[in-house]
């Protein structure tokens, strides 16, 4: 900005990259739509879609590079940083009730197993919880095995609680001025991030049940994928901090971008605790361990 600034707010410079995500995120979701009608517009879908998520994914890369250009030039004050943490918050806490959720799905399905009945001339479905004679329905259908929460799970939940010091170790070590210790921590959490990922997706190879097969299996599958799938956007996350890091970004003063990462990441270590206590403990107690 041209002249004194006597202020402690940055004010935005005009940018294309709004726009762009907006007409890429319409792109997108249109493309969504287009393919759930294959036979009316065929593949004219799958390219909509795809260029729409192109274009979102420009559309970060680019708003992120001029976040980051901004941080490096002195554009976030600390009235500017407030406000960031501030966003971060809600956004993390939106999260939070995304994972409540399913969370609620999961203790609906299985405290009240109860059978539906649809009336097609009707249109409506009653549930028969409560009424006599009801026939009783089962959360996990018998003779149906369960993960062994004290298995894969256990060494799961041990990986992420250890990815937790590690980058409170690296969070540390940039206060106080250690830049190798930074470098250290973030290799140690993204390994343990993406070996918490390859455990995952071999429980789910070896998993003795399907996707859909029952309300257990489909909520199972809902909250551990999506949590997996937060795992795999802070790995990234923090493999950004790790490359900026070696490029000298980040003081012990400015850091926010690393800050927001490290939050990130203990929000997805707690969400796990709570999905191992309730789906994998509370959830399986009972049936038959594969």
């Amino acid at each position: 900005m041209a002249g004194k600034v006597n202020h402690d707010y940055h004010i935005l410079e005009p940018d294309i990259w709004p726009l762009v995500g907006s007409f890429s995120a319409l792109t997108f979701t249109s493309g969504m739509v287009l393919s759930f009608h294959p036979d009316l517009f065929g593949t004219a879908a799958s390219f909509v879609m795809w260029a729409g998520l192109a274009g979102l994914i420009a559309t970060f890369f680019m708003w992120f590079k001029n976040i980051v250009i901004e941080a490096q030039r002195g554009d976030h004050t600390p009235v500017v940083q407030l406000h960031m943490r501030y966003g971060m918050i809600l956004f993390i806490a939106s999260e939070v009730m995304f994972f409540v959720g399913w969370f609620w799905s999961f203790f609906d399905f299985a405290l009240f197993p109860t059978a539906l009945t649809y009336d097609a001339a009707a249109g409506t479905t009653t549930s028969l919880f409560g009424q006599e004679g009801a026939p009783l329905a089962a959360f996990i259908p018998e003779g149906m095995e369960v993960l062994d929460p004290f298995a894969l799970p256990l060494l799961n939940t041990l990986i992420l609680l250890c990815s937790g010091t590690t980058v409170t170790w690296a969070h540390h070590a940039l206060i106080h001025g250690d830049r190798q210790g930074l470098k250290q921590g973030l290799w140690a959490t993204i390994a343990l991030g993406a070996l918490f990922s390859c455990i995952q997706a071999y429980e789910y190879a070896v998993a003795p049940f399907a996707f859909g097969g029952n309300t257990y299996s489909s909520a199972f599958y809902m909250a551990t994928g999506f949590h997996g799938f937060h795992v795999a956007i802070g790995t990234i996350f923090l493999a950004v901090c790790l490359y900026r890091a070696y490029l000298g970004h980040f003081t012990a003063r400015q850091h926010f971008g690393f800050e927001a990462a490290a939050w990130y990441w203990h929000f997805v270590d707690v969400v796990w605790l709570f999905l191992f206590v309730a789906i994998y403990v509370w959830g399986g107690w009972g049936a038959e361990f594969h």
